[in-house]
């Protein structure tokens, strides 16, 4: 049976967004294009998106007048990134309607329910033990051995938050060093290839899959993304289908990130989800024909999902530090380049300034080595 349609938010209504980082500020501007505003709650001033939103509310997340002020201004809230407090979203749950909702905010903000929650929607994992003391872990290393890596459960991102540990004698001064506790001790998977798919999923239940992307990081932080992922057609394929998988049992409303490794038999094992657009879907927004913040805002808002088709293989390049300010002008000179700007002052070291996609004719990425498929991107 086909999921009835649910009826849409009018033209002219207010999506909330809370934070105000770059996934939001390319938020607000795909509900411009289908014609809704956007008020962005976030503790920083000037954020980038309140540079570009209707309205902005300049508060910490634990302030309930200025929450509750907010949600009455809003037709729906939604968020940015998953370290919003679990709070804010209680303070909101039951004023006004939260796509994602908690559920998917509480998974996704605990490594350790993420794992059994992946474990439980059918993507298999990796071996992992929860590590409440020292003595926890070295039973821990003692079960899944060395190397292996030690996180924290929750708020790391980019490479922080987590250690490598190659000898015994690295264990007890990363445990020590690694906060807040407890933490997980995942295997170290000698992976093939890091991939990643996002898949929406709308109100009433209807499902949307892009193709799978291949990652490749740089200190931690993703460089590139290569679409269509270079891999064969059925871990591409296992790859979607996990994505669809986490949507499905997270019973989502929005769009959802799901990293993976591909191991050299061909296999997937999951990694981290995110719920919530993600920089590896980026090269969307000039690749297919509804990118995937135009994909977020249709489930916020109701609208039928829009068509995931690619029309472009493509190549997107993160801009990060004084080199991605550096790379800026020529980009934008390119005629297969298109660039985006994410509106901030500072060129720090590490921090994520842009993004460039650059388009390539359908099915001719396969045949690139990496040096010829970026061409200086």
């Amino acid at each position: 049976m086909t999921p009835s349609e649910p009826t849409p938010l009018p033209l002219g209504a207010t999506i909330g967004i809370l934070g105000g980082g770059q996934l939001g500020r390319m938020s607000v501007m795909a509900a411009a294009r289908l014609g809704y505003a956007c008020h962005v709650f976030a503790p920083e001033a000037d954020s980038p998106a309140m540079q570009v939103s209707a309205a902005a509310t300049v508060a910490a997340y634990d302030d309930l007048p200025a929450l509750h002020r907010f949600a009455a201004s809003v037709d729906v809230v939604t968020y940015e990134f998953e370290n919003v407090p679990a709070a804010t979203m209680a303070a909101l749950e039951g004023r006004i309607p939260c796509r994602p909702g908690p559920r998917a905010l509480a998974i996704c903000q605990d490594r350790l329910a993420e794992k059994r929650f992946l474990a439980e929607a059918g993507v298999p994992v990796g071996p992992w033990r929860a590590v409440h003391s020292p003595e926890e872990l070295t039973a821990a290393l003692a079960e899944i051995g060395l190397p292996a890596v030690l996180k924290t459960t929750r708020l790391g991102y980019d490479g922080r938050g987590q250690a490598v540990l190659r000898q015994p004698e690295d264990a007890l001064p990363a445990y020590e060093r690694l906060s807040p506790k407890p933490l997980i001790l995942e295997a170290y998977i000698p992976f093939v290839a890091e991939i990643s798919a996002i898949a929406a999923r709308g109100v009433n239940g209807a499902l949307a899959c892009y193709d799978a992307v291949e990652n490749q990081h740089r200190h931690h932080i993703l460089d590139l993304s290569f679409a269509p992922a270079r891999l064969p057609e059925a871990a591409a394929l296992e790859a979607r289908n996990n994505v669809t998988r986490v949507a499905t049992a997270m019973e989502l409303v929005g769009v959802v990130a799901l990293e993976m490794f591909l191991l050299s038999d061909g296999s997937l094992l999951g990694n981290e989800m995110a719920p919530r657009p993600h920089n590896s879907g980026h090269w969307t927004m000039d690749a297919c024909l509804c990118g995937q913040f135009e994909q977020h805002i249709r489930a916020v808002a109701g609208l039928p999902l829009g068509p995931v088709t690619r029309h472009a293989d493509a190549v997107m390049r993160n801009l990060v530090g004084p080199e991605g300010l550096a790379a800026w002008p020529s980009l934008v000179s390119r005629d297969d380049v298109v660039a985006h700007w994410y509106g901030k002052a500072e060129a720090r070291p590490g921090r994520k300034l842009g993004h460039a996609n650059r388009l390539l004719p359908l099915g001719s990425l396969a045949g690139l080595d990496d040096v010829t498929a970026c061409d200086g991107i």
